[in-house]
């Protein structure tokens, strides 16, 4: 069995407004030194067998046609140990 993450997050052109709200609460509740915030998300998948590259190449199908918008998003798919 392999474990897949992909994770996906906002390109660096596309305003982030969740990151930006992160930023401004984080001086208010005390944390200094956070120069930026972006947000993104992470996807777990738990698939049957072990990770080749055929089913690397269905994970990145995956994550371009449902994980995620390549419009305004970028991924990166990456096997845990």
């Amino acid at each position: 069995m392999a474990r897949v993450v992909v994770a996906v997050m906002p390109k660096p052109e596309i305003l982030d407004p969740q990151g930006k709200a992160v930023l401004g609460a984080l001086p208010r509740l005390g944390f200094a030194g956070v120069s930026d915030v972006r947000q993104g998300k992470r996807f777990e998948l738990e698939l049957d067998g072990d990770a080749t590259p055929e089913l690397l190449a269905q994970v990145e199908k995956m994550a371009e046609t449902l994980l995620s918008n390549p419009v305004i998003e970028n991924y990166v798919v990456s096997v845990e140990a």
